[in-house]
């Protein structure tokens, strides 16, 4: 895995507040802690904080590696 590993800590939220990200976040086929991440920078840029743009997810088979030339070579 490459670039700094995701913060993980406790939210508690109520449980209305909960639903309604769940739902928003089947819309958007994304997962409730996608969805709060979205939304979290979104509220931030609206206050003029800039973040670095979030690393996309690494998605499919790693590359494979070069072929290693042979000393024959």
């Amino acid at each position: 895995m490459s670039g700094p590993a995701k913060k993980s800590f406790p939210l508690r939220l109520d449980p209305a507040l909960y639903a309604a990200l769940e739902r928003v976040a089947a819309g958007d086929f994304r997962s409730v802690n996608a969805q709060v991440e979205v939304l979290l920078r979104e509220a931030l840029a609206r206050r003029g904080i800039k973040l670095a743009p979030a690393e996309p997810p690494r998605r499919g088979r790693p590359p494979k590696e070069p072929a290693k030339e042979s000393a024959d070579d």
